[in-house]
C-alpha cells in the first residue's frame, strides 16, 4: 500500500515535516511512505490548466493518484491552512469531480507552537478535502500544540505522550485503510 504524506509548510526547519517523518515510523512494513514537498508547484492558473501543466503539477498529480491514501500535515495561518496547500489541493482537485483527490483516503495531522496545535486548520482542511469529495479518516484529530517543544534536534519526537498518540492515529488510519478506507 502506498501513502504519500503532504507538508502543508515550506520550512526547511518545519514541524510538520518533521511531524510527518514521525508518523511515517509508525506504519507497518507493508506501507510505503512518500513525504511530498510543495515548494516547487505555481501559483495555479487555469489558463495553465490544459494539456501543458507545468512539470510539478503534473508529478503532484501523478504521486496523489499513484496513491493509496494521503496524510497532510498543516500548520495554521491565521486560522486557516497555508496558501500552499491550499494552492496545491487547488490543482490536485482538478477536474472537479474527477480529480486524483476523488474517492481518495485522507487523514489529517497538524503541527503548531500554539497550545491548540492547529486546530482550526484542520478544520478548514477538513471541508476542503471533503469538497473534493475525499473521504476523511473518522478519527480524533492529532493536534500537536506547542510543538516546538516536543522535537530534539534532530527532529525526533522526544514526548511520549505525543508519539503514543500519533502511533494511536497512524495505527487507526492504516486498519482503516485495511478495511477500505
Amino acid at each position: 500500500m502506498k501513502v504519500l504524506g503532504i507538508n502543508g509548510s515550506l520550512r526547511r526547519d518545519s514541524l510538520n515535516l518533521k511531524l510527518l517523518k514521525a508518523a511515517g515510523d509508525y506504519f507497518s512494513e507493508n506501507v510505503e511512505f512518500e513525504i511530498l514537498s510543495l515548494g516547487d508547484i505555481p501559483l495555479y492558473n487555469q489558463d495553465l490548466d490544459g494539456d501543458n501543466k507545468p512539470a510539478a503539477v503534473v508529478n503532484l498529480k501523478q504521486k496523489i493518484s499513484d496513491a493509496d491514501a494521503l496524510v497532510f500535515a498543516t500548520p495554521e495561518f491565521n486560522h486557516s491552512i497555508p496558501g500552499a496547500l491550499q494552492n496545491a489541493i487547488d490543482w490536485a482537485s482538478r477536474p472537479a469531480f474527477n480529480s486524483p483527490l476523488t474517492g481518495k483516503a485522507t487523514g489529517m495531522l497538524s503541527a503548531s507552537m500554539s497550545p491548540i496545535g492547529g486546530a482550526r486548520a484542520q478544520a478548514q482542511l477538513h471541508t476542503v478535502m471533503a469538497s473534493a469529495l475525499a473521504p476523511i479518516f473518522p478519527s480524533i484529530e492529532y493536534l500537536l500544540g506547542s510543538a516546538h517543544t516536543v522535537f530534539d534536534a534532530s527532529g525526533a519526537m522526544t514526548d511520549e505522550t505525543a508519539a503514543t498518540r500519533l502511533e494511536r492515529y497512524i495505527k487507526g488510519f492504516e486498519e482503516w485503510l485495511q478495511q477500505g478506507g
